[in-house]
């Protein structure tokens, strides 16, 4: 079941028949280009535009999804410009969530609750919509129920009639209620938090005396997400299921920030509260999906192959005046599968299985030893659209850095020590989109450091290099991660698309995500290369890549 976000509509279904979830993010707002009359065609040429990352073909998105038989991406998308604009929700399907094909627009402002658009910024409310036609597998028909709005800031509620958004995949619990959770701030916007609703019959529904959770300091909670996950299985699980081997996840888009963080923790079922798991961390210090270019994510339950999968929206690092040149902002992130770890104390994320029916030329490098201050090319695959899959074995840490225990920051030590910094054990990894004269590059790399206790492995992307534009957001993201230097191997997966790169490193413990656009390592002036400049060498105990072919996307 889902909800629309900024309430305005979104897709919400009776009768359990679909899973799904509405989506809303914040995003740069222009003001003064919100009545932009449609954005002509993009141009013929487009180096940044993704070969097989959802993007509609031109105007601003962001969106939600689910599924049925096939699935379904709602997305919010503004048909007449580069901004939010008054959006409508946007329609696709597809039958392996790679391959995309555009429907109808699903829903667009009809009725007073949502005029403002599907997506206003003011007056936030939660609307009912239902497929008109429920043996047309492609819903390509909704209507809206007079029943509208179904959920409103008031003020006996006493809730900011701004700040009322983003609800949740509704779940049933034993007493035959169900519930759902939307979000919202307090304290002039330094307490975030998930409200809690409930409903007999999907239709009348009753605020909670006590949200479900909250945290102080940590600013609105947009798109919160709050779902079951297996402590001992290897499979997802449906969003309403209960029991003893299940922990919970809540997930929240800190609006200050624009990170996702998330904490794992127990929902007791009887006091309709959710508790984080003792030395829990809440806000921007907290766990995250990814540390880079991700955000407003959501998740959903696929029954048929048992998993549950996430999906997030990348933005811009551009100008607007590039924004405005490229005619589109914002895509979607690649389908994730996402588990708790064997440990249960954080999640893992792998890409969808399914993308890999893109991956063609594939190439063996594995077995190389990379000198200190060297690099290696990876030869004959498309740069500029690949997946690489490498794994370093260290062949001794006789060198290794001591770590200053000032060095709390994974981003800013990333920052300092960027790609080109000589380190001991590192840095060491892939420069991805590379000119060839190392003039750009997008470095994704490990460095080891030692503390008193044990190692501990920092995992960066660095974007410091990544284009010659000097206009470009051009941050450097960064991560510790819970690996073993000594015993076992760091592999890194890196999924490259024109300006986007989705970093995995140690099997999915850790996600980074860099949205880049060089100007000479563009198409076939784009290079790979695998590069140690650390003062010890690293073995590639296997490097296989793949140049990725083009998805069928709208």
């Amino acid at each position: 079941m889902a909800f629309c976000s900024h309430g305005v509509l979104l897709v919400f279904f009776l009768f359990s028949l679909l899973t799904g979830h509405g989506i809303e993010a914040s995003h740069q707002i222009y003001r003064r280009l919100q009545t932009t009359a449609a954005a002509p065609s993009p141009p013929g040429h487009q180096p940044y535009r993704t070969g097989y990352h959802f993007q509609p073909p031109k105007n601003w998105i962001n969106g939600a999804m689910i599924y049925i038989r096939v699935y379904h991406l709602f997305y919010q998308y503004n048909p007449n410009g580069m901004v939010l604009g008054r959006p409508v929700w946007a329609h696709s399907t597809s039958t392996d969530v790679v391959n995309w094909m555009p429907q109808e627009v699903a829903i667009s402002s009809s009725i007073p609750s949502d005029i403002n658009g599907c997506g206003s910024e003011n007056q936030q409310v939660q609307n009912l919509a239902v497929p008109k036609n429920l043996s047309d597998p492609y819903l390509r028909e909704w209507v809206k129920p007079a029943v509208n709005p179904l959920m409103a800031p008031t003020a006996m509620n006493k809730i900011n009639a701004s700040s009322f958004r983003d609800p949740t995949t509704a779940w049933l619990l034993p007493d035959k209620h169900w519930r759902v959770v939307i979000g919202n701030k307090r304290d002039q916007g330094h307490r975030g938090m998930a409200l809690l609703y409930r409903s007999k019959d999907f239709i009348h529904w009753a605020k909670a005396k006590h949200p479900l959770h909250f945290a102080k300091g940590t600013g609105m909670w947009e798109c919160p997400d709050f779902y079951p996950v297996y402590v001992d299985s290897i499979f997802g699980v449906d969003t309403s299921t209960m029991g003893p081997n299940i922990k919970h996840v809540l997930k929240a888009s800190l609006d200050d920030t624009k990170h996702d963080f998330y904490t794992i923790g127990s929902y007791d079922i009887r006091k309709d509260i959710y508790t984080p798991d003792k030395g829990s961390v809440e806000g921007d210090s907290s766990l995250r999906y990814d540390y880079g270019k991700y955000y407003a994510s959501k998740t959903f339950y696929d029954e048929s192959t048992r998993r549950r999968i996430l999906l997030g929206w990348v933005n811009e690092s551009s100008s607007t005046a590039d924004d405005m040149k490229k005619r589109w902002f914002g895509i979607h992130a690649t389908p994730r599968t996402i588990l708790l770890d064997e440990y249960g104390k954080q999640l893992v994320q792998w890409p969808i299985k399914e993308i890999e029916m893109l991956r063609e030329k594939p190439i063996d490098l594995s077995g190389k030893l990379i000198k200190q201050g060297s690099s290696i090319e990876v030869p004959t695959i498309t740069a500029a659209q690949a997946n690489v899959e490498i794994s370093f074995r260290l062949t001794k840490l006789t060198s290794v850095e001591n770590i200053d225990p000032a060095w709390t920051n994974p981003q800013l030590l990333c920052s300092r020590k960027e790609a080109m910094v000589q380190g001991g054990v590192g840095p060491f990894g892939l420069l991805t989109l590379a000119s060839k004269g190392l003039e750009e590059y997008t470095a994704i790399f490990f460095r080891i450091f030692k503390s008193p206790d044990n190692y501990m492995v920092l995992m960066c992307s660095d974007q410091i290099r990544f284009s010659l534009n000097p206009t470009n957001d051009k941050t450097t993201c960064g991560t510790f991660i819970d690996a073993d230097p000594i015993h076992g191997e760091l592999l890194l997966r890196t999924l490259i698309d024109h300006s986007v790169m989705e970093s995995f490193g140690a099997m999915g413990k850790n996600c980074i995500t860099a949205r880049v656009y060089p100007t000479l390592a563009i198409d076939d002036n784009a290079h790979l290369y695998a590069f140690n400049y650390g003062t010890e060498k690293v073995e590639i105990t296997r490097l296989t890549g793949w140049s990725m072919k083009k998805a069928h996307i709208n």
